[in-house]
């Protein structure tokens, strides 16, 4: 990271951004893990039982989440614009998110009805948490170092996810030297997730000022604010989010069943999935931090042009791999493309949301990243539903 001098508003230090930046490594834990590596694989082998159905039941999960989130967290944003207490919300989602990531830890066969519960409280949480944070942003750094800044946080972000899934690794070893079933180990993954996030999350909650200002409107004009009706001011902001609709469909199904595809497809054990996600998650911390700075230098659209470029040679690439090496290089071309198109989403929006609507701005720019959530792994789960459980299609239609 550079000293940040020149990077960072008056009156911000490099501390506060740091501890901004630990948010992004804690809740990097929940996707890797829960939605990424290692539950969703274990929703469908051992909760879901590998019905002809369990995949699309995942997706159907994740897309009631995604639901309830567009549902909720524009109004959260709202009051949290309003009253200026954008941490104090913060705080109370990431319990929410913690407790119900750790209570995963009891779930297994004949459980899936807690499961579905857990996953769509969970996630609702994080993504609420994601948006929130994001808020911060434009507080913290110049304009024209949003790019720099937040490619900062995205690439601490995906350490987090490292060191996530590397206390997943030494469980699953430990589990697997001790002789026990996976339905018994896998589990507590889940817990080890929600500890590794809670402790990082506190530097955020705790350090992290609050530099916005209440705003004196009743409890109901409140709600005549929420995001969607934002969009009608700003045509630009509009088109860009229809635009994230689409490219970030493509990426919620490589969060949400990458594992599934490697273990159904290309046979990777849990072990190797999970060592295959740690590699990825390096390569998009890489991807993260060096395309900040080309984002601040290249421009935002030819930045975003070039990531979704990578994201489609990704897809085609693994639709076609039969053999490990094709698809561990299509992989990492997965990390590069997400680090640098989650970290050039996030700068965008900073551009276009003026100060006191900032936690509006980023609902509504998730509002479309949650639909995306929907449309992809749906469309995905949808697919393999109909095709007898044909993955390679699912990713080909998806990509």
């Amino acid at each position: 990271m550079d000293s940040g001098k020149n990077y960072l508003m008056p009156g911000v230090s490099k501390r506060e951004v740091l501890a901004w930046a630990s948010y992004d490594f804690a809740n990097s834990g929940y996707t890797t893990v829960i939605l990424t590596a290692v539950y969703n694989a274990f929703f469908v082998s051992v909760v879901a039982e590998n019905a002809v159905w369990a995949t699309f039941a995942w997706t159907l999960t994740i897309t009631l989440s995604n639901l309830l989130s567009i549902s909720v967290i524009p109004v959260i944003s709202a009051l949290a614009d309003a009253q200026a207490n954008k941490r104090f919300w913060l705080a109370v989602m990431t319990g929410i998110c913690c407790m119900s990531t750790a209570t995963l830890a009891y779930t297994g066969h004949g459980t899936l009805a807690s499961a579905v519960f857990l996953i769509v409280i969970s996630n609702t949480a994080f993504n609420a948490g994601v948006s929130l944070n994001s808020a911060f942003l434009s507080e913290l750094a110049k304009p024209e170092a949003f790019g720099k800044v937040s490619g900062w946080g995205w690439s601490f972000g995906y350490l987090g996810g490292i060191v996530s899934l590397a206390a997943c690794l030494l469980i699953v070893f430990e589990g697997q030297k001790a002789g026990l079933p996976a339905d018994v180990y896998v589990p507590y993954t889940a817990m080890s997730t929600a500890t590794i996030f809670f402790v990082m999350a506190l530097p955020m909650l705790l350090y992290v000022k609050e530099r916005s200002k209440p705003k004196n409107i009743s409890f109901e004009k409140t709600f005549k604010r929420i995001s969607f009706k934002l969009l009608k001011r700003y045509r630009e902001f509009l088109k860009f989010c229809v635009c994230g609709l689409f490219y970030q469909a493509g990426i919620a199904v490589v969060i949400t069943l990458s594992a599934v595809y490697a273990q159904l497809v290309m046979k990777f054990t849990t072990a190797q999935t999970i060592t295959l996600i740690l590699v990825v998650n390096i390569t998009a911390a890489i991807g993260a931090f060096v395309f900040g700075y080309v984002q601040d230098r290249l421009g935002h659209k030819k930045t975003l042009a070039l990531t979704i470029l990578l994201w489609i040679i990704m897809g085609v690439m693994a639709a076609f791999s039969h053999g490990p090496v094709s698809f561990w290089i299509a992989a990492n071309i997965a990390g590069i493309a997400m680090g640098s198109s989650q970290s050039a989403g996030r700068a965008v929006v900073a551009v276009f949301a003026p100060a006191g609507e900032l936690a509006q701005f980023y609902s509504a720019w998730n509002v479309a990243v949650w639909g995306a959530n929907v449309l992809g792994p749906i469309t995905y789960g949808t697919v393999t539903w109909l095709t007898s459980g044909d993955q390679r299609t699912a990713i080909l239609v998806t990509t």
